[in-house]
């Protein structure tokens, strides 16, 4: 099989000279105690190039067998190695290493993104890389200040806190932001000094598998960073259910998570989910409208809609909704959708064929419905999982278009009457991601801002965001919050001592 792949065809657009040379390198194998080593059971699986459908390259597929063996070296460097006695000042070294090493190498990330995932190129260049960059910065900052606290208590004791690390993580990846959330991910777990078994989707492996080649190149201690690429039945479950692993994060489905959160019971680990979303964007009738319609449809259609945080359902109040969805799907008709490595491409395709007949079914199941389709509504010619950005208008909020996670460029235009209809409807929904808020008016924008069940709210903008600010949802969007101070506590338990004065 790994002749008929012709890597030049696959990759065609790829300039990075290094890019070719990473994809020759097949099979792809796994990361395990500093080593890449072959799967035990010697199976491999294919990543797709989905703006072509051409294999790219063959990658290692992990299981149980493998997932043990990396558990064992997380273990053993957790309790043996040199990382429980390699200082903070030393691990912060490390972390910025790994932040200089992908800025180095930047361009190749950029190229194998957008190969494995379907991304535009301007954008896994100008936001994806950068930010992972960016997020272990920001976590080698935080080294030096994980501390504990001396609390006051009886003169005749002493009683103090240790901040201490969970120990190993099992971390699950998902196929949307690849590297970006493997930094999410890594970035804590690392800064408060835990070992970690990572598994990207196997759907986009390549950049994770590159990181981990970064991360050995910047001097993390073997068995510090082990990655598993496979499916979920295999390396995933073995993940979450494994007696040995003390906490798992996953990002993903609501589906997925809640089997993640089962699994994890045996041994109560500690469990972070970050899941699914259908955010409400309301756009009130004194809303900026130059800025409010191509900024919300950009919240619908960026990254061809495969962002849990997409705001999907659009409340526009019913004395302007004529007006308002008509400048929503004229701005739809103008969002070019095409090869991801042409500049004017605005979004590519989808990840996969399964997601592309997801999103597929869901456009027949809107016109079913009796939405009106505004803009779109169709899928791309010839060879690609291309779908054309997609305005439902006439949209009910009982609709499955309004009510179910689509994860594709497609939005839903929904009329309210007044402030409280709008924040009712927009909470009427299992999830709780985020929302966005659109009025002039600061009073009504932070009173919605309060009402609205959601983990972020974006006021007059949409998808800010940074390091620094947590990032988690209501309800069954998850549970935690990655990014800011507050990924430090999934990552850190709580050790109380006293003595005897």
């Amino acid at each position: 099989m790994a002749a008929s792949i012709s890597i030049e065809s696959a990759a065609r657009g790829a300039k990075d000279h290094a890019v070719l040379e990473f994809l020759r390198q097949s099979p792809k194998k796994l990361l395990i105690n500093g080593k890449w080593v072959a799967p035990k059971s010697g199976k491999t699986f294919e990543t797709i190039n989905p703006a072509n459908e051409e294999v790219l390259v063959l990658v290692a597929e992990g299981d149980k067998a493998d997932v043990d063996e990396a558990v064992k070296a997380a273990r053993k460097a957790f309790e043996e190695g040199k990382w429980p006695n390699t200082g903070p000042h030393q691990r912060a070294h490390l972390m910025f290493k790994i932040a200089e090493l992908i800025d180095k190498h930047a361009d190749e990330l950029a190229e194998l993104e957008t190969l494995d995932n379907g991304k535009p190129l301007t954008f896994s260049r100008a936001f994806d890389i950068p930010a992972a960059a960016e997020t272990f910065r920001y976590y080698a900052g935080w080294v030096t200040k994980i501390y504990g606290e001396t609390n006051p208590s009886d003169p005749a004791f002493f009683n103090y806190t240790l901040r201490e690390p969970v120990g190993v993580c099992g971390q699950i990846i998902p196929w949307n932001f690849p590297l970006l959330m493997a930094a999410w991910k890594l970035g804590p777990a690392l800064a408060c000094g835990n070992t970690v078994i990572l598994k990207p989707a196997e759907q986009t492996p390549l950049t994770a598998l590159r990181l981990g080649e970064l991360i050995m190149e910047a001097g993390l201690p073997e068995g510090v960073v082990n990655i598993i690429t496979g499916f979920g039945p295999g390396a995933g479950s073995s993940i979450a259910e494994h007696p040995d692993i003390d906490k798992v994060a996953f990002t993903g489905s609501t589906e997925v998570g809640k089997l993640i959160l089962q699994a994890s019971a045996g041994n109560l680990k500690k469990v972070s989910l970050e899941l699914g979303g259908k955010a409400p964007n309301i756009i009130f009738p004194d809303a900026n409208l130059d800025q409010a319609v191509p900024t919300s449809m950009m919240g619908v259609y960026f990254n061809s809609g495969q962002v849990c945080c997409a705001g999907t359902r659009i409340f526009v109040q019913r004395d302007r909704y004529d007006e308002v969805v008509d400048k929503l799907a004229n701005f739809s008709n103008t969002v070019s959708v095409g090869d991801p490595f042409d500049r004017k491409s605005a979004i590519g395709p989808l990840v996969s064929r399964e997601q592309f007949d997801r999103v597929k079914g869901y456009l027949d199941i809107g016109r079913k419905e009796g939405a009106k389709v505004a803009a779109g509504g169709e899928t791309g010619a010839g060879k690609g999982y291309f779908v054309k950005p997609t305005l439902f208008a006439d949209v009910k909020n009982d609709m499955r278009i309004a009510r179910e996670e689509i994860f594709g460029p497609v939005g839903a235009a929904i009329a309210f009457t007044d402030e409280n209809d709008a924040v009712l409807q927009g909470n009427h929904t299992d999830y709780g991601l985020s929302a966005a808020v659109w009025t002039r008016d600061i009073s009504r924008a932070h009173k919605v801002a309060r009402s609205l069940k959601a983990g972020t709210v974006w006021i007059n903008c949409f998808n800010q965001l940074d390091p620094i600010s947590p990032f988690g949802g209501y309800k069954q969007s998850g549970f935690g919050r990655e990014l800011g101070k507050y990924a430090i506590d999934l990552y850190t338990q709580i050790k109380s001592v006293w003595m005897k004065l």
